[in-house]
């Protein structure tokens, strides 16, 4: 047995899943629970947020995030390859910083706008 909170909605539903009985999820007052519920025992994902250097006449950082839930297995590993990257102004919202992170097929993006200088 494993338990979770959930993170679907407000709530914060108590989820227990029982591993041995098909990934059962119990204590979920919605469907968004089962599914979060089975998905965390068996293949937990997280959307990382990170900031980047941004080159440019002084030093910058630039916030940016996955553009979708990685492996959690794999998140230290692409901090790694996130802090290694140095864009160059200007940058748009929405600029990918990291084509396919560590070949999940996740890009990283940027979520905010840097003038050049």
């Amino acid at each position: 047995m494993k338990n979770f909170i959930c993170i679907m909605c407000p709530k914060g539903c108590h989820l227990t899943v029982d591993e041995t009985n098909e990934y059962k999820v119990s204590g979920n007052s919605c469907n968004k629970g089962v599914k979060y519920g089975k998905a965390e025992a068996t293949n937990p994902i997280r959307v990382v947020t990170s900031t980047v250097r941004v080159n440019g006449g002084n030093n910058f950082l630039c916030s940016v995030k996955t553009t979708d839930g990685i492996p959690k297995k794999a998140v230290l590993e692409a901090m790694k390859t996130i802090n290694a990257v140095q864009l160059q102004a200007p940058i748009t919202i929405g600029d990918v910083a990291i084509k396919n992170l560590l070949n999940t097929g996740i890009d990283v993006v940027a979520t905010s706008d840097i003038q050049a200088i």
